[in-house]
């Protein structure tokens, strides 16, 4: 009977559950014993893997989070680290591994792949930033927090005149910026792929002020060259000139957090149960995302030596659709 073993890495992600359980239930049917590995690659190294039935993985499908637990391990690393987590396996009899995560996630399934151990890998990061994948799990949840945070601070701002600036998660990435910015007809779009003129900004609040509209929403992604506490700063020491302020609203990690939506539910059983198939065919080294809507393998190091591009032409729709 084949021991297979399901981790969580990185990030949390809305979804990262409904991945788990269909890992575990999957397997279960095709005769395997499951195990699930706690804390991430930190988990594996100190052996804490425990097996995993059905009733294990019932009822978290609508949860936030991993069941899992997740956690940063810098010893992995190192290929010390990495033999480490190998012996813990095969002391346990552990034949294969899907890791559920990002980058760093994927990169380190991919560099146990290259020492020969049986991996696969599911696609989730609320960032979408992971190569072999369209979109990712967790994205769609963590847009949808983003987007209602945008509708109730635009309720404001109309009633009292104001600029409002909201900034979302995205550290070098800023889909979730662009599209929740798109989606709740933001007046200006800040994010790291290209720097933005806090003047011009200024000037394109202000030409909507002039043009009538009683509100004005500036969607930032963290780690944009000018991110909330500096354009804040900017706007409070230019505030004569400028003729306004901004009041700011960080939403950090409230996006990753709660109940997964029902694509994010989708998503991750989908991509869960690839996962299992790819391990059962002998698909190893891959990556399970979703590639012009259909469920795809992409080699690890396909994944781990490319980088995903952000369709800057959509940045450009913003601005012509905030006039």
């Amino acid at each position: 009977m084949k021991r297979i073993a399901v981790l969580t890495s990185g990030g949390d992600a809305p979804g990262m559950n409904a991945a788990i359980r269909a890992i575990v239930r999957t397997g279960l049917d095709k005769g395997w014993e499951m195990f699930g590995v706690h804390n991430g690659y930190s988990g594996l190294i100190s052996g804490e893997i425990a097996p995993l039935g059905a009733r294990d993985v019932g009822g978290i499908i609508q949860k936030g989070g991993t069941m899992l637990g997740s956690a940063r391990c810098r010893e992995f690393e190192t290929e010390e680290g990495r033999r480490k987590a190998l012996a813990q396996m095969e002391q346990q009899g552990i034949g294969g591994l899907i890791v559920i995560g990002g980058n760093g996630s994927q990169t380190g399934a991919y560099e146990l792949s290259r020492m020969g151990f049986p991996v696969v890998g599911v696609a989730s990061t609320i960032d979408n930033d992971l190569y072999g994948s369209d979109i990712t799990i967790g994205v769609q949840t963590a847009m949808d927090v983003a987007l209602e945070a945008i509708d109730r601070l635009k309720v404001t701002a109309s009633s009292h005149h104001r600029a409002f600036l909201l900034e979302v998660m995205g550290r070098k990435c800023g889909y979730l910026a662009l599209m929740a910015g798109i989606a709740g007809g933001a007046e200006a779009i800040m994010i790291p792929e290209q720097k933005t003129d806090p003047e011009k900004v200024a000037a394109d609040l202000r030409k909507a002020y002039d043009n009538g509209k009683a509100h004005a929403i500036i969607v930032v992604a963290e780690g944009a060259q000018n991110n909330a506490d500096g354009m804040a700063q900017y706007f409070q020491i230019h505030r004569e000139r400028l003729g306004f302020e901004l009041r700011v609203t960080k939403l950090g990690h409230v996006q990753r957090g709660g109940s997964p939506g029902s694509f994010d539910r989708i998503l991750g059983t989908q991509l869960g149960a690839a996962a299992t198939e790819a391990m059962e065919k002998g698909n190893k080294g891959v990556l399970m995302g979703t590639i012009k809507g259909e469920i795809a393998a992409t080699p690890l190091d396909v994944v781990v030596n490319n980088k995903k591009d952000l369709d800057l032409r959509l940045l450009e729709l913003a601005k012509v659709l905030a006039t």
